[in-house]
């Protein structure tokens, strides 16, 4: 990562400039492709405005550039927040980088080899498998289904009757049964 520092009627000592580069550095621990970061410190002191502007450029790979612009009165204070804005910023992209990570087909299937093989597993389920006749397949008398739906209060009934023909008995409006 290359860091330029840029002052702008401001003289940097060796302090500062030892600050503000650790600063800079805390920003790789995100695992981010950082090209360069430029700080740019420039003084104000006009009548209505005084104090020191930060601005700062972060060039990523593949990304877009991020650029934060922070004014304090003091240039420690100045550079502190606009750090801490750019790891807020990183931190949203390598959260948006680790969390929408998109796994290929190939690489799922070379996962779960050996964990499912459905081929035996179908094998091993045919034994378990018991054919159940239900009450639908089932012959019933019409009289029967008459007595089922009196006592259910159900709309319609469909059946099979005796002749293996399959039928339906229903609640018509006017109170009555009706056979299809």
């Amino acid at each position: 990562m290359n860091i330029s520092l840029v002052g702008r009627q401001v003289e940097f000592t060796e302090p500062i400039k030892e600050y503000m580069n650790n600063s800079v550095d805390t920003l790789g621990k995100y695992g981010l492709d950082i090209i360069s970061v430029v700080l740019l410190a420039s003084k104000q002191d006009t009548k209505s405005k005084h104090g020191v502007t930060i601005e700062m450029t972060i060039n990523i790979a593949g990304k877009n550039t991020v650029v934060i612009k922070q004014r304090d009165d003091d240039l420690y204070a100045a550079m502190d927040i606009a750090i801490d804005r750019a790891q807020k910023a990183l931190r949203r992209l390598h959260d948006k980088e680790v969390d929408h990570h998109r796994v290929g087909i190939n690489e799922a299937k070379a996962e779960n080899i050996g964990i499912a093989d459905v081929k035996s597993a179908s094998e091993g389920l045919e034994d378990e498998i018991i054919p159940v006749q239900l009450e639908l397949y089932k012959p019933r008398e019409i009289a029967d289904v008459l007595e089922s739906i009196k006592e259910s209060g159900k709309q319609f009934e469909i059946f099979l009757d005796n002749e293996d023909k399959t039928r339906v008995l229903y609640k018509r409006n006017d109170g009555r049964f009706g056979l299809y």
